[in-house]
């Protein structure tokens, strides 16, 4: 009885209406390949090794850059290579595929391994944009490029329509960098904190300029934890400097209201 008693609680099975998303797609796709975009690994690996959706995640991918590129050359003949390219890199970011599959629901439709689920697999950002890819591919090999596009249109076309504001803002980093130089504030720096077991890490980031913390961010690895750290810190300094911040410009709000307490260092 007390073995039972402590007994780990069942997670939830994916959803088995896989119709239901396929018609968010806005398409059809080949019973098989379905399931395969869906397996991810850790699945894979608990149910004896079978196949995963990673070869199909790698095709996904290559076929959304080449749709998305193609887009935004099109729609924007005086934008250069320069700008087209983060452009694009803001339109097929994890976190902006991540977006588009927690609007499809995605997250509850890929098959998990236990682990996975028991650390908030459906949730991770990394998960779900590769899930997105993998779906892109299955589309792919079931009817083509052409028909693949009218797909990914539907998939990304918001983010398509805000890619020339949002461009800018995919590596925050940098955007934080040369906003901080333009107004004499010095070389941001971070500090990251990780916790958790090695399966299943999770980062802390905060950013300084000046020894001041002006924001911080959490992520799944160090790189995306100092992204949205320089994210944060981006959008509060620029609004203390008197722009739009970039959540602003695509309508959205900010996940964390500014502090009021985020002085900026006096004039010299």
């Amino acid at each position: 009885m007390s073995r039972n008693r402590h007994r780990s609680p069942e997670l939830p099975p994916a959803r088995s209406d896989v119709d239901t998303l396929v018609a968010e797609l806005g398409t059809s796709l080949d019973g098989e390949l379905l399931v395969l975009a869906l397996t991810h690994r850790s699945f894979a690996h608990e149910a004896g090794g079978i196949p995963t959706n990673e070869r199909l995640e790698f095709l996904g991918d290559s076929v959304l850059g080449i749709l998305v590129t193609e887009h935004l050359f099109r729609a924007h003949p005086d934008v250069s290579e320069g700008e087209l390219a983060k452009m694009r890199a803001a339109t097929v970011s994890q976190r902006a595929l991540a977006e588009v599959a927690r609007d499809l629901g995605l997250g509850e439709y890929i098959l998990l391994g236990k682990g996975e689920l028991a650390t908030g697999g459906r949730e991770k950002d990394s998960i779900l944009s590769d899930t997105v890819e993998a779906l892109i591919g299955a589309v792919y090999l079931s009817h083509g490029l052409e028909h693949t596009r009218g797909v990914v249109e539907n998939l990304v076309g918001t983010t398509l329509g805000q890619a020339a504001r949002l461009g800018a803002g995919l590596d925050w980093k940098t955007s934080l960098q040369e906003l901080a130089a333009e107004h004499g504030l010095g070389m941001p720096t971070y500090t990251v904190v990780g916790s958790g077991p090695d399966h299943a890490r999770s980062f802390v980031a905060a950013v300084l300029i000046d020894g001041t913390e002006r924001g911080h961010g959490e992520g799944t690895s160090k790189k995306l934890a100092e992204q949205r750290a320089a994210e944060d810190a981006f959008d509060r300094l620029d609004r203390q400097l008197g722009g739009p911040t970039m959540a602003d410009l695509s309508g959205t709000a900010p996940v964390d209201e500014p502090s009021d307490d985020l002085a900026l260092p006096a004039e010299s």
